[in-house]
């Protein structure tokens, strides 16, 4: 038994350092506690099988036995540079968000749009792709990085070199998640400036009945979106500075 614990450890050790992630933020993900996590990597308590389940089920990898040898399975795993999380541990943001941030175009009015978040299978990455936009022409996707130095989640355009960028912090009970927009508006003539706002994204099969588009102050919606962006900034997710 000792003998296992000890390749289990020097696998998990490995894979750590590999992802750059922290004890706590694996003790987190599998729900033990650090205390036992840290005892188990030095050697001072045995590994049990129930907290060598919730690891691998947490890290998305076998780490018994001998080397994997399934050529898919590195398409569970997103590259380095995007967090290298597993597909297992983030399935649960693979839905239909409704996505919510203010008007550039129409003064106190709220945008709603839906997102829709998935795994990439030939890629090996989460990715995400707006639709429902009143402005269609202008709908983003791109991939999805989850890294566990910041904890937050970040959705990255880019195109032919322009980027855009949304960073989200870690979901609600609800599953709710909020951050900051940064891209470009549309100025005077052909002119783009850089502008940034708030933006919520809201499980779509919390929110069924919302339109997409435009909503103004005089809509039934209006006073019900306005509340759920509003939390961006007041429990606050992001913040704002001059």
């Amino acid at each position: 038994m000792q003998d296992v614990d000890d390749s289990f450890a020097e696998r998990l050790r490995e894979e750590l350092a590999r992802r750059r992630m922290s004890r706590q933020a694996l003790a987190d993900m599998a729900r033990i506690s650090l205390s036992t996590l840290e005892k188990a990597l030095s050697g001072s308590r045995p590994f049990t099988l129930a907290t060598v389940v919730r690891i691998e089920e947490a890290l998305g990898t076998p780490l018994r036995g001998g080397p994997r040898t399934d050529p898919g399975a590195a398409r569970d795993l997103a590259p380095d540079h995007m967090g290298a999380y597993s597909r297992a541990a983030i399935r649960w943001i693979e839905q239909d968000y409704v996505t919510l941030r203010a008007s550039f175009g129409t003064p106190g009015a709220v945008i709603a749009y839906r997102t829709r978040m998935e795994w990439d299978e030939a890629a090996g990455y989460l990715r995400f792709a707006e639709a429902d936009r009143a402005d269609g022409a202008f709908a983003q996707s791109g991939h999805v990085s989850m890294p566990n130095l910041s904890g937050h989640i970040y959705l990255s355009t880019n195109e032919q070199g322009q980027h855009r960028l949304v960073i989200l912090g870690r979901p609600t009970r609800e599953g709710r998640m909020f951050g900051l927009l940064t891209t470009l508006q549309v100025g005077a003539g052909s002119q783009l400036v850089p502008v940034a706002c708030p933006i919520a994204f809201v499980p779509q099969m919390q929110m069924p009945g919302v339109p997409m588009g435009v909503i103004e102050p005089a809509r039934p919606e209006y006073a019900e979106c306005r509340g759920i962006l509003d939390r961006a900034m007041q429990d606050d997710f992001c913040r704002w500075r001059q």
